[in-house]
């Protein structure tokens, strides 16, 4: 017997590419959907209710991406709008995977008929902000991402 798949929606920011974000040839530099992945974590984490700076004030600990693996697809170009999401995909103690992708949005957008343009496996470990010492990452953050 089987039970019914749980649906879920990852998290989704939407992002605006700039001048600023293109190079010589007028696409997205590559290097640049880190930093659109980066704002989006950040902006899941506030959406769960943990800003990092007040995370980081009140526990004496962050995260700290320690690997990443990113698959291009696709190139933005200036004034495209992604949506950039961002989904927990394995969680340990100290260390967390994430999942994210970034999506030309469309019109009449819906994520199924945005075109997929880079796909990336974030590792994130949890340390200590002083020391960078790894520790545990904090039982109520691991909750609100599950």
């Amino acid at each position: 017997m089987s039970t019914p798949q749980e649906t879920h929606t990852p998290f989704q920011h939407p992002i605006r590419i700039y001048w600023e974000d293109t190079d010589a040839g007028g696409i997205v530099f590559y290097a640049n959907y880190l930093k659109f992945f980066e704002r989006a974590r950040t902006e899941w984490l506030r959406e769960l209710g943990f800003g990092q700076q007040l995370l980081r004030e009140e526990t004496r600990g962050m995260f700290v991406v320690s690997e990443t693996t990113v698959k291009y697809l696709a190139p933005a170009r200036l004034d495209d709008i992604l949506t950039v999401t961002a989904e927990l995909q394995d969680a340990g103690r100290a260390s967390l995977t994430i999942a994210q992708r970034a999506y030309l949005r469309t019109a009449g957008h819906t994520q199924t008929s945005d075109r997929l343009l880079a796909e990336a496996t974030i590792r994130l470990g949890w340390v200590d902000s002083t020391t960078l010492k790894p520790g545990r990452i904090p039982a109520p953050v691991l909750k609100a991402m599950k």
